[in-house]
């Protein structure tokens, strides 16, 4: 059994958590930091704690108290382009929360970090009272991603399907109620063992 401890980042946890997300950036989609893509990355302060609106969560090793995964949430909703048209329609800014940044270093998965950190996501974005969806997209070249998602979401528009297979991106309308938040809530979980 391994412990986690998932809560609410603080200026304390950024730097941890910027290394998970270059690191997966770099190692699972293979193409880097691309500043159009990834500029929340740099500066995760202004992106995900100071909008109240916005958060992101960490998760840390109990045994050596590092970041070893990521989920973050945000108001901005998918932009076209790149995006298609119709999924930029269908989840507007300001009323659709946007999973973001869920990412476990490839030692820690398969040990449910990702699915608890998005149940916490989804009660947070329920809380709010200002979202009416929540919406993601993914590689599905990434191991375990697509197979994640489609346990908690329904497909609204796979990029595979396209004329030239668009960005090959997978998106997603997820159910505020896709999984059920952990027993002990965000700000700052206590640790609990995960297999």
């Amino acid at each position: 059994m391994h412990e986690y401890r998932v809560r609410s980042a603080g200026p304390e946890d950024l730097d941890g958590a910027r290394a998970v997300m270059l690191d997966t950036v770099y190692r699972d989609f293979g193409t880097g930091y691309v500043p159009h893509w990834h500029r929340d990355i740099i500066d995760l302060a202004a992106a995900y704690l100071t909008p109240v609106r916005h958060t992101l969560l960490v998760a840390l090793d109990g045994a050596r108290g590092e970041v070893v995964a990521t989920a973050a949430l945000d108001s901005r909703g998918p932009a076209h382009p790149p995006n298609p048209r119709r999924i930029a329609e269908r989840f507007p800014s300001g009323v659709s929360a946007q999973l973001r940044r869920v990412y476990v270093r490839p030692e820690h998965r398969r040990r449910g970090l990702a699915r608890r950190m998005v149940a916490d996501l989804l009660a947070f974005a329920a809380a709010d009272g200002g979202y009416r969806s929540v919406y993601l997209h993914t590689d599905p070249a990434v191991e375990g991603a697509e197979g994640l998602w489609r346990s908690l979401g329904e497909v609204v528009h796979d990029e595979r399907a396209d004329p030239g297979g668009g960005q090959g991106i997978v998106h997603f309308a997820i159910p505020f109620h896709a999984v059920t938040p952990s027993p002990s809530p965000t700000p700052d979980s206590t640790p609990s063992p995960i297999p």
